[in-house]
C-alpha cells in the first residue's frame, strides 16, 4: 500500500510541478512581450497626429452599436458619452432589446424622437424589429434608436448590424462610458496595417466605480471604495495590460471585450453575425472570424489598443459578481466546445497550436486543477504523507509570484498611463495585491467551478440579472 501511495504521490507531484512551472513561465513570457510591445506603442503614440486621421479620406465610417436592456439608470450619461465621440464619420445606434423599464421612453423623450419608415435588411438573423426612431432635432442626426423584441445581447447586436449603415461597427456596452477619442485609437491599427486585413480591434476597459463623472466623461479616476470593485481593478489591469497586449503582438488574440470592440462588418456578416445561443458571444465571434480568415487563406490580424478607452460600472455585490463570473466561465466553455477542432490543429497556425490550447489549459481548466490540487492536499493530510517543508516552500513561491505579478502590472500601469494621480489610490492597489491570493482568488475559483457545474450538469443558459446603481 505504501509503495502504491509513494508512486501515486510522485506522479501527482510531478504533474503539479510541471503545470505550475508552465503557468508561471507563460505569465512571465507574456508579461515580457507585453512590456516591449507597450513601450513601443507609447513611443509611437507620441509621434501620432490623430487630426490627420480625422481628415484622412482613407479613414472608414463607423457605426457605434449599443444594446440596451433595462438601462434606465445609466442611459442618459451613456448616450451623451457616445454622441461626444471625436470622429468625422460615425453614427450611434441604440438597440432597445425589449426593455421592461422606461429605457425606451426615456431616450424618446430626452432626444425628442419619432418613428421613421425604415426598410430593414436582415443580413444576419435577429428577433423582430418593432420600430426605428430618429430625433426631430437635427443636432442629433447621428443618433438612431431601434426597438425590438427581447432576444439577448448577441441578438440585439445583430439587429444593430442590420440597421447600421457604415463599413465598421463598434460593439459597446451602453452601460459604460467611452473616451472621446476611442474611435480614433481603434481605427488607427486599420490604417497602419498594409499587409494584413485587420478584422477586429479591441481596447482596455477600466472600472468607473467611485470616479468623478461629468458630461458622460470620467474627469477624475479613483480606486473604488467598494472592496469587490477594487479587486476587479487589479484583475482588469493584469488581463488587459499584461495578457491581451502580448497575444495581440503574437497575433493569437482570441477575445475582444464585449464592452468595446470594433469589427469589420463585411466579415462579421459573412460569418453569420453573433451566435445568439451562447453567453460568450464576444469571444465566440472573434474565434469564428479567425477561422473564417484561416480557411480562406487570407492574411489578417486581430489588433489591440492598450489605451484606456472605456469605463464600466463593476459589480459591487458578491451575488451579482458571482453571476457575472459564472456567465464568463460558461461562455468560455461554450466557445471551446463549439470550436474544439482548433485544439492543437496546425492548420490554424498560432491560434490552433498556441492561443487556443492556452485558453483550454490555463483559462478553463485552471480552476478545476486548483480544486483537484486542494483535494489532493486533503488526501495527503489524512494519510499523513505531507512534506511540510516542500509544501510551505511551494506555497510561499506561488504566493510571492502572484503578488509580484500584480505589483508589476500596477507599476507598469503607473509608468505608462498613470490614471490614478493620488498616491493613496496606488497604495490601495498594492495592498489589494497582497490580500487577493488569500481572499479573492479562492472565491473566484469556486465561482468558476460553479460555472462548470452549471454548464455540464445543470445545462444552464442565459445571462441572469445584473442591477446597476448608475453613474453619479
Amino acid at each position: 500500500m505504501q509503495v502504491f501511495l509513494d508512486i501515486f504521490s510522485f506522479i501527482v507531484n510531478t504533474l503539479i510541478f510541471v503545470y505550475a512551472f508552465t503557468v508561471i513561465s507563460s505569465y512571465v513570457i507574456l508579461a515580457v512581450i507585453s512590456a516591449f510591445a507597450l513601450k513601443r506603442y507609447i513611443k509611437n503614440l507620441k509621434l501620432t497626429d490623430y487630426d490627420r486621421i480625422i481628415s484622412s479620406p482613407f479613414a472608414p465610417s463607423v457605426s457605434v452599436v449599443a444594446p440596451a436592456f433595462n438601462e434606465s439608470a445609466t442611459i442618459t450619461e451613456n448616450i451623451r458619452s457616445l454622441l461626444s465621440l471625436y470622429y468625422h464619420d460615425f453614427e450611434v445606434v441604440i438597440v432597445n432589446d425589449g426593455s421592461t423599464d422606461d429605457t425606451l421612453q426615456k431616450v424618446i423623450d430626452l432626444y425628442n424622437m419619432e418613428p421613421v419608415d425604415y426598410a430593414v435588411h436582415y443580413a444576419v438573423d435577429c428577433k423582430r424589429i418593432r420600430g426605428v426612431y430618429k430625433s426631430k432635432n437635427k443636432s442629433f442626426s447621428r443618433l438612431t434608436l431601434v426597438d425590438k423584441e427581447n432576444g439577448g445581447k448577441a441578438d440585439a447586436l445583430n439587429a444593430g448590424i442590420n440597421i447600421s449603415s457604415n463599413d465598421y461597427f463598434l460593439a459597446i456596452d451602453v452601460d459604460s462610458l467611452v473616451e472621446h477619442d476611442a474611435l480614433l485609437k481603434l481605427i488607427k491599427p486599420l490604417l497602419d496595417e498594409t499587409d494584413k486585413k485587420v478584422i477586429a480591434t479591441g481596447g482596455v476597459v477600466r472600472i468607473a466605480n467611485s470616479c468623478t463623472i461629468k458630461g458622460g466623461q470620467v474627469i477624475k479616476a479613483r480606486v473604488p471604495s467598494n472592496i469587490w470593485a477594487r479587486f476587479q481593478v487589479l484583475e482588469y489591469t493584469r488581463a488587459f495590460l499584461m495578457g491581451r497586449m502580448a497575444w495581440s503582438k503574437l497575433n493569437g488574440l482570441l477575445i475582444i471585450s464585449g464592452a468595446v470592440g470594433m469589427f469589420d462588418k463585411e466579415i462579421v456578416i459573412a460569418c453569420g453575425g453573433y451566435f445568439t445561443k451562447t453567453v460568450g458571444e464576444d469571444m465566440e465571434l472573434v474565434v469564428r472570424m479567425r477561422k473564417y480568415m484561416e480557411k480562406k487563406g487570407l492574411a489578417y490580424k486581430v489588433a489591440y489598443v492598450p489605451d484606456p478607452l472605456l469605463w464600466t460600472e463593476a459589480p459591487e455585490d458578491a451575488r451579482i459578481l458571482k453571476r457575472q463570473r459564472n456567465r464568463w466561465t460558461r461562455g468560455t466553455i461554450d466557445t471551446i466546445m463549439l470550436h474544439k477542432d482548433l485544439f492543437f490543429n496546425p492548420k490554424y497556425g498560432i491560434m490552433g497550436m498556441l492561443s487556443f490550447p492556452y485558453w483550454v489549459f490555463f483559462e478553463w481548466l485552471a480552476p478545476i486543477i486548483e480544486v483537484l490540487g486542494f483535494a489532493y492536499f486533503i488526501f495527503l493530510f489524512f494519510a499523513g504523507s505531507i512534506n511540510w517543508y516542500f509544501f510551505l516552500l511551494l506555497l510561499a513561491f506561488v504566493y510571492g509570484f502572484a503578488v509580484a505579478f500584480s505589483t508589476y502590472s500596477i507599476l507598469f500601469e503607473e509608468l505608462t498611463y498613470h490614471r490614478y494621480h493620488k498616491k493613496r489610490d496606488v497604495l490601495k492597489l498594492f495592498l489589494i495585491a497582497w490580500i487577493e491570493p488569500f481572499f479573492y482568488q479562492p472565491i473566484n475559483m469556486m465561482w468558476a467551478i460553479a460555472g462548470n457545474w452549471d454548464y455540464f450538469v445543470r445545462k444552464k443558459s442565459g445571462w441572469g440579472t445584473m442591477k446597476r446603481k448608475g453613474f453619479k
